[in-house]
Parts: structure tokens; sequence; C-alpha cells
């Protein structure tokens, strides 16, 4: 039977009304998969190809159909924004049916949700923290709520592929599941999935349907792309030797010591609606002040807004309303808030200062532009400071311009984005969800908790010996509390933690450290890198000696040199996919299409110099007397694992000193041995059968998700060696070296 012959009446009249010639292949595959399995369905097609209503034709031709006083579908979104959007759409969609379409998040009216309580039916969308609260808060509402639950749609499923956020996501959809005494079907939508297989595994993870992701072939997209380089202050790379016709001649009057770079956004962004993306909340407000102040230096009005997880929710609408005005010509300097697929209107092209962490993150931010049969238009914009005449080598390479082109690269030649991160230990989400649920069914067995905890999928490579470990401490710490006749309930100190709002989020929230050197205080930071790392703030380098948590202080000393990135809300996690195409984009003597002048010949000068040094061939330099530079291309958390692997293991062998690290792209350090010597002992190090407990030192608790301070040492410690530290990679990256 023809897919369209299968939609309800009112969807076959809202494809008529809106002129639509035929279904693209995304809706014709879902709408099979849909009426005719019981599978759980992956959709992964690019940006504005129709996936959502590819999935919610189907769906809402079924459940029209039957009358429910439960809700039929839960569709889990990671932005309120996004749920706004997709609600406008669906209420459309719905407007002449009796399916409702309800929302719930912080932003609703207590109004609407007191309605939905009432009579629950049709479609519930709801971000994960919102679920985590009903579930705390209406645990005895479930199953009336939700016992004719048939599908949960989770939409930008990528954004949970990689995180705790996503644990939490699914782990919720499990427990909602069992309690409802329901099995719904999953339907992910994303436009940015390269390993279907693994995705797919994710998305079913616990589920009893099998999971499948319908090939289709996407239409060929024209990309209009262009990367350039700039100097923060002249001369630019291309000066030297340059035809003056190829340059477009500078407009703008620039403020006196501007940033070029910005400048040329300025000039660029000039009558247009344009994105801005910066890769963190400091940066996007020091860029949006920079552009503004080109405004009031050209005595021109501000057309310049600002949208960020930090800003009130009416500026954030405010931005928002204005992207969406076909009549307003107003650019957004913005963060990863405006990367997934809120419909933000016809924008011309987008902006990335500096390149993202991933290719995920690349190519979201580009499907942002491009709607409405337009090709999508990005340009990178790398800025750099002019190396000091001293600087040694690793700080003579523009690091961004390197990871930029590598992203792009790995798209366009193999189709590559990140996979999902399967969490190995995940003790943090453990300790959350096992709060969560103590919260919300009150007293309990430790063996009832656990077979409610430790059956979710997520947890499957907890042991109960770990489980045990975690219950005892937090009996220890008044987390929870053991009943006289052997239950457990949550304790004082644990209730203080679950009341707080902000008890429903696993991701970390965006708290503020006041940094102090002896007895100056030296600004704030957020999320402090572990003790012994290096941050940047007052323009110099420091070394964290220790932290404490409660004050949200951080002391350290100065150091000299220089750090390129740092650690923490740096996406921690740089995959050794692209720092392998860095390697292979430095070798090679391609001159990329979408390189502009100053960017090509940057990179010429770039692989001219390393040429000279024997990069990248050689991974280990020589700078001069007993100082080395090794360069790994390796991801983040491999690099992590050779960080240790050389300081604790290697370091006495060869009298190792002044170590520095700029992860994940070099090492700088003294020692005494010769290169030959370093190879042979670094080779026989890694290749021992060693404990990967032994790259922690002895007294580290490093800290890194939102519940790890009240977890137990030795757990924090085992998530970090087995989970963090990526030893296999490391292990790999070392054979190769050493061949």
């Amino acid at each position: 039977m023809d897919v369209f012959d299968q939609y309800a009446p009112f969807i076959q009249d809202y494809i008529y009304e809106h002129s639509w010639q035929t279904l693209r292949p995304i809706q014709v595959a879902a709408a099979e998969e849909i009426f005719g399995t019981n599978h759980n369905i992956l959709l992964s097609a690019s940006t504005a190809s129709g996936k959502t209503e590819a999935a919610f034709f189907p769906i809402l031709s079924e459940i029209s159909q039957e009358k429910s006083d439960s809700i039929q579908v839960l569709y889990i979104a990671p932005l309120k924004a996004l749920i706004n959007d997709q609600y406008d759409r669906l209420t459309d969609l719905c407007e002449d049916t009796d399916i409702k379409v309800w929302r719930w998040h912080g932003d609703v009216a207590q109004s609407q949700k007191r309605k939905m309580l009432k009579k629950p039916s049709g479609i519930l969308q709801i971000t994960p923290e919102s679920l985590e609260s009903f579930m705390i808060n209406k645990h005895m509402d479930i199953p009336h709520l939700f016992h004719g639950l048939k599908y949960v749609v989770i939409d930008e499923l990528h954004s949970f592929l990689r995180s705790d956020r996503g644990g939490q996501t699914f782990c919720l959809i499990q427990r909602l599941s069992k309690l409802a005494g329901v099995e719904p079907r999953r339907i992910g939508l994303s436009a940015t999935i390269g390993n279907l297989q693994a995705a797919s595994e994710f998305l079913g993870a616990g589920s009893k349907y099998e999971t499948v992701a319908p090939h289709v072939q996407n239409q060929k997209q024209v990309w209009r792309l262009s990367m350039e380089h700039f100097y923060q202050t002249d001369p630019q790379a291309s000066s030297k030797n340059f035809d003056p016709a190829m340059i477009e001649p500078k407009t703008d009057k620039a403020p006196e010591l501007a940033d070029p770079g910005i400048g040329y956004i300025f000039e660029h962004t000039r009558g247009k609606k344009c994105l801005v993306f910066t890769n963190s909340r400091e940066e996007c407000e020091a860029v949006c002040q920079q552009l503004r102040e080109y405004c009031r230096y050209n005595h021109e009005p501000d057309r310049f807004m600002i949208h960020h997880g930090n800003l009130s929710p009416a500026l954030r609408e405010t931005a928002e309303a204005a992207m969406k005005d076909e009549d307003s010509y107003m650019t957004t300097c913005a963060t990863a808030t405006l990367e997934l697929g809120i419909d933000i209107g016809q924008l011309e092209a987008a902006y990335q200062i500096d390149a993202p962490f991933t290719v995920s993150g690349f190519l979201q931010r580009m499907g942002r532009t491009g709607r409405r049969g337009n090709p999508p238009e990005m340009h990178f914009v790398m800025r750099e400071e002019h190396p000091e005449t001293r600087a040694m080598l690793p700080d003579l390479i523009p690091w961004s311009l390197l990871q930029g082109i590598a992203l792009v690269q790995l798209y366009i030649e193999e189709k590559w984005v990140e996979p999902p991160q399967p969490n190995r230990l995940p003790y943090s989400l453990l300790y959350h969800q096992t709060m969560s649920t103590l919260a919300s069914s009150g007293e309990m067995t430790p063996a009832e908790l656990a077979s409610r905890v430790l059956t979710l999928a997520y947890f499957k490579n907890v042991s109960q010996d770990d489980y045990k470990i975690l219950l005892r401490h937090l009996i220890k710490s008044d987390q929870i509390q053991r009943t006289e006749n052997g239950g457990l309930i949550l304790g004082l100190a644990g209730e203080k933690v679950v009341n707080n709002f902000k008890f429903y989020a696993v991701f970390q929230e965006n708290e503020e450290f006041s940094v102090h050197a002896g007895s100056e205080e030296l600004g704030t930071i957020v999320k402090p890198p572990p003790v012994g790392d290096k941050i940047a703030i007052a323009g110099r380098v420091w070394v964290v000696e220790d932290i404490d948590r409660k004050r949200h202080q951080v002391y350290c000393h100065g150091v000299d040199g220089r750090i390129p990135a740092y650690f923490g809300d740096v996406a921690g996690d740089i995959h050794p996919h692209i720092l392998h195409r860095m390697r292979k984009a430095l070798a090679e003597s391609t001159v990329y299409p979408y390189l502009l002048n100053n960017a090509k010949a940057r990179l010429t000068q770039m692989r001219d110099t390393c040429n000279i040094a024997g990069i990248p061939d050689k991974q280990l330099i020589n700078l001069g007397g007993k100082m080395w530079a090794l360069f790994p291309w390796t991801g983040s958390y491999a690099f992590l694992a050779l960080e240790r692997l050389i300081r604790i293991k290697c370091g006495d062998k060869i009298n190792l000193r002044g170590f520095n690290s700029s992860r994940p792209y070099f090492m700088e350090f003294a020692m005494d041995a010769s290169e030959e010597e370093f190879f042979k002992i670094l080779r026989e190090e890694a290749e021992k059968d060693f404990d990967p407990m032994d790259l922690v030192y002895p007294k580290e608790v490093p800290v890194f998700d939102k519940y790890d301070e009240y977890l137990p040492d030795e757990l924090i410690r085992k998530e970090f060696a087995q989970s963090v530290l990526d030893v296999q990679e490391m292990k790999k990256c070392v054979r190769e070296m050493t061949k």
C-alpha cells in the first residue's frame, strides 16, 4: 500500500495544503518501518530533510485512530527552545484533530501542567531534566499518565550519545516504562550520525525491540565554505607575497588595536542575518562586546545580539525572535545553545571563530544555515597571536587552523562523525539514579534498590561489589540511611541534595571558582582542571596546586610558557581520528579549495617550518640542548594516559624534568636520555601488562563529573583510570610511534 494512502486524512490534507509534490525518501522509509514493523528506528538524514515529519506523520496517523486516556507519545529534546519550536509545528499539524500536544519544562505555566495531569492524552514534549523531576515528584501518577505510551521520540539523538545526560535519558525511559508497564518503541532523530550501527545499539539498549536505521540516500549537498586566518595584529600571513587585486578592499574603520578577525566578521555580516559561533560562553561575551565596539566606532546602530545558556530566558527568546523575523538583519553571537535544530528562520551564513572540537559540532553549526532551498554557508575565522621571536617550534604551529581543516576533510572524504562513547563506569550517574530512585519510591531493601538500578542498561559494566562499596559510603556520609527494619531511605544530607532543583540535571552547571596565587585574587574560571594541570588567566600561565570545592577556590603558582588549550570545558575529548587527520594535513601538499589567502599562506608557512624540522614524520623533536617536544597525534584521553605513562613510569629512567603539556597537541620536557633511549623505555613500559590505576597519582582524586564529590575516593579513581584514561588507544599510539 502506498505510504501516502496510509496517512490519516488530516495528514494528507496538510501535505496538499503545503503543495508537496512528493514525499522525501526519509519520510517513505520511516513510514514503512513505523506502519509495517515493531522496530525501534533511527532516522538519520541531513538538516532540513523532513525528519520530524517523517516520524510524526505515521505516528500521528496511528494514534489518531484510537481514543486514549494516557500520553501516547513522549518527545524528549535537549533544549527548551527546541521543544517550543516543535510545539508550534506539531500544534499546527494537529489543529483539526483531537490529538493534544503538551509541553513540560520550567517556562511552561502551571495551569497547562495541571490540565495535562487531569486529562492526559496525545503527545508530551519534555527535557531530560523535567522528566527526572517528573519521575521524582509525580511518581504515583506515572502508571495512570503513561499506561498507553506507544512511542518515545528522541530528537537530536547525537547530543545524547557521548555524555551522562544521554545515559540519564535512557535510564529514565527504562524506569518509566517499567513503572507504567509499557514497552514503547523508540524513534531517534539526528542529522549528524556517523556510525549508524553504534548509534542504533545505543538507542535500543534495554529495549525488547530490534533497532533499525533505514539507509536513505541523501541528496547531494553543495556547501559554501571558507576558512580564513588572522593574526590578531598586522602583518598577516599573506602580506609578504600577494596580489593586491585578489584581496577585497577593507572598508571597515577599525577601532584602535582592533582584532582583524573580528573586523572581518563585522564587515561581512553587514546587511545580513548571520550567526557567529564561539567555543565558550566567555569568548561569546568577549566577541559580542568587540563587534558592538565596532558599531559604536563607526557610528552605526548596534546590529549584534547574544545567545548562550547562562542568559535569562527573556534575552534568549528576544534573540530567537529577531532571527525568525524576516525583516531583521541582526547577527547573533552564540555558543552550542543554537547548534541544535531550532528553526531560526532564513539565516544567510554562520561564522565559526576557531575550530570546534568535533565534526558533529561543525556539521550542526553549518546546518543552521541553508534552509528554504539555499546551500549551507559557513566561514571559519581562525585567530592567532604572532609567535614571539624566541618561541619554541610547537608554538609556531596554528593548531586551530589545522584542526578546522581536519574536521572538514574527515566529513568530505569519509562522512566520518564521532561515534557514541560507551561510558564504561558511569559512577556519578549511578549515584544520581540511586538517589532519584529512592526519592521517588521511598524505602527499599538494598537488594530491591540494586535490582531497580543495576538492571538499567547504562550500568551494565558496574559490578555488584562496586555498588556495595557505593551504598556503604552513602550510608556512612548520611546520603542514605538504614531504617530499623533494614531498609534504605534518603538521609538528611541526601535530602538536601535531592531537594535542590539543580539535582534534576546531571550536567555540570557553570560554577565559577575564584583563582588565587598567594594572597592575590586573579579572577574566576569555570570547571578547574585537575591539580598539577595548567590554566591561563590574567595574561599568564599558572599551575593548579589545590582546589577547595566547597568554597569554590583554586590555588596556584605562576610558570613561564603559553597554553593554547585548557582542560575541562573544552569538550574534553577530541577524538584520535581528528588528530590523525591533522597530521595528514601537515604532511600532504594539498591546497584545500575553501582556504582564503591568509589561511593558504599560513598553511604553506606552517608546512615549510615543520618540513625543515622533520614533522610530522618525526614525533620527537629536539628543541636545543636537553629540551624535547613530543607530538603523539592522538586523542585527548589517550594523550592524557601517555602524559602519565611518561611521568610516572618513565620519569626516573630518563631523568624527566620541566614537563609542560598542551593537550592534545604536544608535550615539552627536558630529559637526559637520547631519542633512541627514550623510545626504547617508552615502548617497554607501554607493553607491560600494568593496571590503569598505576597512572593515577597516589593521593589524587580526579573529580570530573557533577556528583563525583559524593562518591568514595576509590570509585572516582577507578572511573578515571578505566573510563577517562584511554590506555588501549595510548598503547596503540606508542606502538605506532616506536615501530
